[in-house]
């Protein structure tokens, strides 16, 4: 009896072990983007994507600031941020962008807003993403240069909590041009009715948290269950990039879900 009590209790204490330390074990996806629109300048430039940091009561200052530190190791060339940066109070607001400030990034720092900064203070996020130096996507966008070629990124509010504006994200955006945006819900990638938009970088799912190794979560916040709950989407129209996110939401648990930021490497595809 004692024997099987033992066999039951000592892997699940074991999971429930990893499962709290691994909300803080950091990791990087490497991705590359292959595509004819990105631009000969463009090749080989690197974007630092950073999503669902949640800082808050679970989530110090002090893991915001790691979390700032990794992304300028990777040297990125261009960081985009996706939206949901604190959790539960907008308290957490102004310490969040006082470390986000840190980003390094050559070409320009990019961010939109998610459900929870709507929930904590829109507004004030806003204005502390603009005092921080990060260029607000939050449906429109900007052009970015390299000698005589560019990209478009843009970005369109929660699909939740907002209304998006897509026309205004791709300003006068051409077929042959690379169009990124950031969403911060991958589902709105669904509603996407037009083919100028390359590539698109969302969270939210957090890549369900709570996973069964890696390859099903009980809970994903979507409408289209696992089919956007991590990692790189094709579709139709367009290819979404989805992390994992950096922090997490209630209760503050992962497993075989680690925390990630997302390094892409933009390639040129003949």
């Amino acid at each position: 009896m004692k024997t099987r009590l033992l066999v039951t209790i000592v892997p699940l204490l074991a999971l429930l072990c990893a499962a709290v330390l691994e909300p803080h074990w950091l990791s990087v996806a490497r991705v590359q983007f292959a595509h004819p629109d990105v631009p000969a300048s463009f090749d080989g430039v690197r974007i630092a994507f950073l999503t669902d940091i949640h800082h808050g009561p679970g989530f110090s200052q002090a893991r915001v600031r790691h979390a700032v530190d990794v992304a300028n190791c990777l040297h990125p060339d261009i960081v985009l941020l996706g939206g949901d940066y604190v959790f539960v109070d907008a308290r957490f607001v102004p310490g969040c962008f006082q470390e986000l400030s840190r980003l390094q990034a050559p070409l320009g720092r990019y961010g939109v807003l998610g459900n929870h900064d709507h929930w904590n203070g829109a507004v004030l996020v806003s204005e502390s993403m603009v005092e921080a130096g990060i260029a607000w996507v939050n449906n429109r966008g900007e052009w970015l240069e390299i000698g005589q070629q560019r990209i478009r990124i843009g970005g369109v509010d929660d699909l939740w909590e907002g209304s998006q504006d897509l026309p205004s994200a791709l300003g006068d955006a051409r077929r042959q041009d690379l169009v990124i945006l950031l969403s911060h819900n991958p589902d709105y990638v669904e509603r996407l009715d037009t083919d100028l938009v390359d590539l698109v970088f969302s969270g939210h799912t957090h890549g369900g948290q709570v996973t069964l190794f890696g390859k099903w979560a009980p809970l994903v916040p979507s409408e289209y269950g696992q089919k956007y709950r991590t990692g790189v989407v094709r579709t139709e129209r367009t290819t979404v990039v989805i992390s994992n996110g950096v922090g997490t939401i209630t209760p503050e648990l992962r497993l075989f879900c680690r925390p990630q930021i997302i390094l892409l490497e933009l390639r040129r595809a003949e």
